[in-house]
């Protein structure tokens, strides 16, 4: 499975951009698909996810700013972001899979990762 993830950009706080991600290959609709991202000088950590089933989850961090869904007929993932804030600046990166025994909060239960898109946020 190849991901190829698009959408970044440079906004300003409270503007919007949403984030895409395509996957090729041997895709299946019952994969779990998340975004997770990474902010310089730190670890990262997960957005958002959404199951098979299409039921969402999303950090405490951005509930209410974000949205994520799917296009499974597309093999898509999209990440709806609003009322962006300059915290929000990281590297995104969408990821598949369906690894059992992982909460799908964690990044072990993702087996592919796309290449990451940059949002940077300005004050």
């Amino acid at each position: 499975v190849q991901l190829q993830a698009s959408g970044g950009g440079l906004v300003q706080a409270g503007g919007s951009l949403r984030l895409s991600c395509a996957a090729s290959g041997r895709t299946s609709s019952s994969y779990d698909m998340a975004w997770f991202r990474q902010a310089p000088g730190k670890e990262r950590e997960f957005v958002a996810a959404i199951r098979w089933n299409d039921n969402t989850y999303h950090a405490d961090s951005v509930k209410g700013r974000f949205a994520i869904s799917r296009d499974n007929a597309k093999n898509t993932v999209y990440l709806q972001m609003n009322s962006l804030k300059p915290e929000d600046t990281a590297v995104y990166y969408c990821a598949v899979g369906s690894s059992g025994g992982f909460s799908i909060l964690s990044e072990k239960r993702y087996n592919y990762w796309g290449q990451g898109t940059l949002v940077t946020v300005s004050s």
